[in-house]
């Protein structure tokens, strides 16, 4: 389970002083999200995921579309329909007008997953400058998993018993034996010390690191399709998770949407667009009469026969 407390102590001293100092604004704010402010939600076996600030809401989303299209959205007659019209037709820009600003505590190999979307502002902890925790992502024995036989990239069946076992018992050994002799580096114990930033090589990528995220809802709502579906690789997939649910109190109507035209929906090739509509009309289709890879075709069945 995850710790309940997944804060540094001067982290959580610097959330309760500012706990203790509350400012009156007037800009906009989103009720939904003002109770995740400052709160560290747990992923994962040490890490966290909190928001420390945010812009905008439902309503900015909607102020930005009429300003741009004028009377062009006078026949939306709610800020719901606005937003679920915008969604639908791929109307990026006023989504782009809410931003969210997230510290994250998670492993590096999860971090360099997720930095490969490009869309966002990341300023990262340096292990140059700092010396790294001893805290290792260890992965509970029912996510220890084979290969995958049918995808290069994917997990297969959970590993049983000792074979498990034995994984575990690696992985926790190297993490430790890394650690001891990064500390056995970098120590001046009798001896000058290896820089900082050289000893760090020597870690392992379980190892955990911390970053403040800063993104914009569009490109959001793209990394959270991509990394909350079941598709997506656990370790980065719980962390999606646990945005989407401060997205949805924050953003309740575009969540709502995003929900319903991305993250719960399917996109079709006009090859299954054409098969789907034979088969509606009672026409037997195969993959070799479909005009499909043989791949296509799984992806084809797995929407089709869900």
């Amino acid at each position: 389970m995850p710790p309940s407390t997944p804060l540094l102590p001067d982290q959580q001293a610097e959330i309760d002083t500012l706990r203790s100092s509350p400012q009156s604004t007037l800009r906009a704010v989103a009720p939904g999200m003002e109770k995740h402010l400052y709160t560290a939600h747990a992923v994962l076996d040490h890490g966290f995921v909190r928001v420390v600030d945010y812009m905008g809401d439902d309503a900015a989303i909607c102020q930005a579309a009429r300003v741009s299209y004028g009377k062009g959205t006078k026949s939306v007659s709610n800020d719901e329909g606005l937003i679920r019209y915008l969604m639908r037709h791929w109307h990026s820009t006023p989504f782009e007008m809410c931003e969210l600003k997230l510290h994250v505590k998670l492993p590096v190999f999860v971090a360099r997953q997720w930095i490969r979307h490009r869309t966002a502002n990341v300023n990262e902890y340096s292990a140059r400058y700092s010396i790294l925790d001893r805290e290792f992502y260890i992965p509970a024995p029912e996510h220890v998993n084979a290969q995958s036989e049918v995808n290069n990239q994917g997990r297969g069946e959970v590993l049983q018993g000792e074979e498990a076992a034995r994984v575990l018992d690696l992985l926790k050994a190297d993490s430790d034996r890394c650690y001891d002799n990064y500390q056995a580096m970098i120590s001046s114990d009798g001896q000058s010390g290896l820089a900082r930033e050289l000893a760090r090589m020597n870690l392992p990528a379980n190892i955990y690191t911390q970053w403040y995220w800063k993104v914009d809802l569009h490109n959001l709502f793209h990394f959270l399709r991509l990394r909350a579906d079941a598709h997506a690789q656990y370790e980065i997939r719980v962390y999606a998770e646990a945005i989407c649910a401060i997205a949805a109190d924050w953003v309740p109507f575009a969540y709502k949407a995003f929900a319903d035209y991305r993250l719960g929906a399917v996109t079709m090739s006009s090859q299954m667009v054409d098969c789907m509509r034979r088969m509606l009309k009672g026409e037997t289709v195969t993959q070799e009469t479909s005009g499909m890879s043989a791949r296509e075709w799984r992806e084809f069945e797995e929407v089709t026969q869900s």
